[in-house]
């Protein structure tokens, strides 16, 4: 703490971006709602601005950046997400496992239609969640779940002391990732201050600690894995891998991706031949992620859970439709040779050309180190948002963090015109409830211009030199 009176004498323009920091944030979260687009834009692009600036300046003094970014995060402790209801969903799960009741089983309408409350404050749950999430299946693995039982047994009578709870839980998580991001990186020999593009980021901090989607858990026990498996203790990070997968099942895509890093020990890296060892260290990495996964969904398990599981998953290929690229291109042709939306067709390929695409990352592509495991990751990952169906806003987070450890910089990007997906239910007609395809547009433009620039052009221009 001794560094904070001559930081602030030596700093007083940075003093000054920190003060106009807090001022946003304390307005973002007590003083913004979802619709007043103006100001979310003007908001969002000032705080974006002021994280890029102080990034740049104190990149080499890490300290009052760490500060600043749980500074930044401590504001938002008593605010009621503005941006998303998804955490009425988590509340509700967590009071039912406290219940005895197995969350999986049935919907929030199907207690709701009985006239059955199945617990406290129900009806408010049920109104702040909303229509579509209330009339699905939950979709939350189980160490997601648990920390949904944590906000219950902590507050089962008040939301927004559940609400801090889940925010602290988010919050150490993130604390998590600085202390094993930066390890990595320094691991890695690439510079440390570059895990702030992501803890400092306003999207993190607005999405996560705000908004409270549980991506930032999944990120910490994913870098924890990462950082475990360059030490060499696969067995462990096989154990924390599953621990990612059971909070979101983003990191099973990842699987298939290990196949080389692990086969090939050190001393063969540079030799396309198998090694024994390297055989049972991957097939063991394989049993202890996959066993723990399965071991952890147990305890909910019923003929019913995977029916309704499964039906679940299968909505976001063949039924959701939100902030989609190429998929909306492909819908588009759809309508103009079968004039209706083709997303159940559609939404079945998509999976084949992702899992096509990540196997030819695995097998294709050299991924032997750490660094070109990331890549692969962070490129697998971005052919399947560019594809999908659905790409909420938080979905983002795990690009970026992937992104610190490589010299791409499109999800940085793409964390700042993320914002743009919040005014895609603008439109002049406001019976019209669809969504504004040229927001859309820009916000994909912007993206791919980086994406094609940094993987195609400015690559082909280095392997010419």
């Amino acid at each position: 703490m001794l560094f904070m009176p001559n930081f602030i004498k030596q700093n007083k323009t940075a003093i000054f971006l920190i003060l106009l920091n807090l001022i946003a944030y304390w307005v973002f979260a007590y003083d913004l709602i979802r619709v007043d687009y103006l100001k979310l834009i003007g908001l969002y692009t000032v705080l974006f601005l002021l994280f890029y600036k102080l990034t740049t300046n104190f990149k080499n003094n890490v300290v009052p950046l760490t500060y600043l970014a749980f500074s930044f995060r401590a504001i938002f402790i008593l605010a009621i997400p503005n941006l998303s209801q998804d955490f009425y969903r988590f509340i509700w799960d967590g009071k039912m496992i406290l219940e005895g009741f197995n969350p999986y089983l049935h919907t929030v309408d199907y207690f709701i239609g009985k006239d059955i409350l199945p617990i406290n404050q129900a009806l408010e749950l049920r109104e702040g969640m909303g229509a579509l999430n209330a009339s699905h299946f939950t979709n939350y693995p189980p160490i997601n779940q648990l920390c949904f039982l944590i906000a219950a047994l902590v507050s089962n009578k008040s939301i927004l002391g559940a609400v801090i709870t889940l925010r602290f839980i988010i919050i150490l998580a993130d604390f998590g990732t600085l202390y094993f991001g930066k390890k990595l990186l320094e691991k890695l020999n690439i510079p440390s201050y570059n895990i702030f593009w992501y803890i400092l980021n306003p999207f993190i901090i607005i999405e996560l600690t705000g908004n409270l989607h549980f991506e930032g858990v999944m990120i910490f026990f994913l870098i924890w894995s990462l950082y475990l498996l360059h030490l060499g203790r696969w067995p462990l990070a096989g154990l924390i891998l599953a621990l990612s997968i059971s909070v979101k099942l983003i990191p099973l895509m990842f699987l298939p991706l290990f196949f080389q890093r692990l086969i090939y020990t050190s001393k063969h890296e540079n030799k396309n031949t198998f090694d024994l060892d390297g055989i049972k260290k991957l097939l063991g990495f394989y049993a202890i992620t996959l066993c723990t996964t399965l071991l952890l969904f147990t305890p909910f398990y019923s003929q019913n859970f995977i029916n309704n599981y499964s039906q679940t998953v299968a909505l976001w290929f063949q039924n959701f439709e939100f902030n989609a690229s190429i998929y909306y291109i492909a819908r588009s042709i759809g309508y103009a040779f079968r004039g209706y939306n083709e997303i159940g067709i559609i939404g079945k390929v998509i999976p084949i050309l992702v899992i096509t695409f990540v196997l030819g990352l695995s097998f294709l592509r050299k991924n032997t180190s750490t660094k070109q495991l990331i890549t692969a990751m962070l490129l697998a990952l971005s052919f399947y948002y560019f594809t999908a169906t659905t790409v909420h806003p938080w979905y983002i987070a795990t690009l970026l963090i992937l992104s610190v450890f490589t010299n791409y910089k499109y999800p940085l990007v793409w964390s700042f015109v993320i914002i743009l997906s919040y005014l895609a239910y603008i439109n002049l007609n406001q019976a019209d409830k669809s969504e504004n395809l040229w927001i859309i547009a820009l916000e994909y433009a912007i993206v791919y211009t980086i994406f094609i620039w940094e993987v195609f052009i400015k690559k082909a221009s280095k392997l010419e030199a």
